[in-house]
Order: C-alpha cells, then structure tokens, then sequence
C-alpha cells in the first residue's frame, strides 16, 4: 500500500521554523498499530492523518508515542495540505475529531483555525513541578490537559532548561505550559513540554494557546492576542478568544512531499 505524504513547517513564515508535521491522506484509517507506526517512524512531534467524509475529512494524531485529541499545528499543515495539494484552492473546510468539528479557512495566506476554548483554573503550588522546572512559577493553573505555570519574566521562559524526565513523571498533566507577559513585540511568550506524549518539547503548540489565548487576552484585556511560542524553532501565533472558541491564526511553509509504502 502507499500512501501520500506531505511535511509542512506549520506556524511558519521560513522553512526550518515553526512545528513540522505530516499529512497523510487515507481511504480509511488503518489498524491503530499501523498508524502508531507510521508515525513513530516519521518521528515528528505530530503525524496527522485525513479520511474524507462526504465533503468534510475526518482527522486524527498521532506523535511519537500516543494518539492525541486535539492539534493545531498538524490541523494548520492538514489545512495546507488538502487546500494546496488534495483540493487545490479550497478555501475552508470542516475537520471531524475527537474534540469535535473543527472549521478552518483561509485568509490570504494564513490559515484561520475555529477551536475549543480551555479554562486555566487555578491550583495549588506542586513542588514536584517546580522542581521540574527549575523555577518557582508565580501561579499555577490547570487547564483540563496542562499544567501552566506563569513565569517572572519573558526571559526567564526563554532560557528555562527544566528536567525533562521529572516533567514526564507528574502526576495528572500530559505536559507543562510555561508563559509570561511577552516581550520583542509580543503579548505573551510560551513554552511546551509533554515528554509523556513522547515529545520533549514541542515547537509550536497551538492547542496550548486554546488556553494561553483567553488567559492573556483577559488579563491584557486585548481581544487579539499575539503569541510567541519560544522553542529553538520558534513561532508565532495570532489568538482571538470567541466565546467559548479560540480563533488561532498562522502560516505554513513547505518541506516536501512523497509515498509511504507500508
């Protein structure tokens, strides 16, 4: 059998930044095993795979190690994708997932995503985390899925150098958010490690912002909110919180594309 597949550098103005991610297309998805497979093999932080459905596409990831229930970087790439290779010029389109449909379309030549709002609620310190980390966080949140640990400083969440295998043992967060208020022209700066989803640290996380965007927005009291995601690969993501929705906002670059053979 072989199978298309696309890489693209999703959150990106230039090749080699933001979050690389593959597409791939399919009739129908594959035995979990198999697809847990592919992506293991093509070892980016997220392999997306699409079925069409009627005039939608149904859409699952994949990183590494586990499948996950929401992505923003790899539904950015899946959009570039079926948008320039699969259906080209399409201009909007509905992805089916397991944090519901997703509408995304294009403008000019960004890419729009309409995703499901996340809570920061506030916890306890854990030393465990700050240990962690190697910084002691001003506030702690949760926010259903993270930890989210707001920094003194921008500078401080840029040159953060925390225990990666003491972030993958906590105990209920599938990974840490650190952020601060933003510096360099920005709103807000981020950070994203989830080691237990077999990603050390991600380069761009658009699902974090699901919960970073009405965080900052609220307490700037800025209806758009730009981010700056602060991985060595950097990028940058424009938030608009609506309602009980995130509107997340960036671009894609190409790196190539192929056949899979499995």
């Amino acid at each position: 059998m072989r199978i298309p597949i696309y890489q693209v550098d999703a959150f990106a103005t230039r090749r080699f930044a933001g979050n690389p991610a593959a597409v791939m297309p399919l009739e129908r998805f594959l035995d979990d095993a198999t697809l847990q497979a592919v992506a293991a093999e093509n070892n980016l932080a997220e392999t997306a795979y699409l079925v069409r459905k009627g005039d939608d596409w149904d859409l699952r990831w994949f990183t590494p190690a586990v499948e996950v229930p929401l992505c923003g970087h790899a539904t950015l790439a899946s959009a570039w994708a079926v948008g320039e290779r699969i259906e080209p010029g399409r201009q909007s389109m509905v992805f089916h997932s397991k944090s519901g449909p997703l509408t995304v379309r294009k403008h000019g030549s960004r890419v729009v995503m309409d995703f499901p709002k996340r809570t920061c609620t506030p916890v306890e310190p854990v030393p465990a985390l700050e240990r962690a980390l190697r910084a002691k966080p001003k506030e702690l949140y949760f926010d259903s899925v993270n930890y989210v640990a707001v920094l003194d400083s921008a500078e401080t969440v840029r040159t953060l150098s925390p225990g990666i295998m003491e972030i993958a043992g906590l105990d209920r967060a599938g990974g840490v958010v650190v952020t601060a208020a933003g510096d360099q022209g920005y709103d807000c700066v981020s950070r994203y490690f989830a080691p237990a989803k077999g990603v050390e640290e991600d380069p761009v996380t658009g699902s974090a912002h699901c919960a970073l965007a009405p965080f900052w927005s609220a307490r700037l009291k800025k209806p758009e909110i730009r981010a700056y995601q602060a991985s060595a690969r950097g990028g940058e993501i424009i938030c608009r919180p609506k309602g009980d929705r995130v509107e997340l906002e960036g671009e894609c670059v190409f790196y190539m594309e192929g056949t899979v053979e499995i």
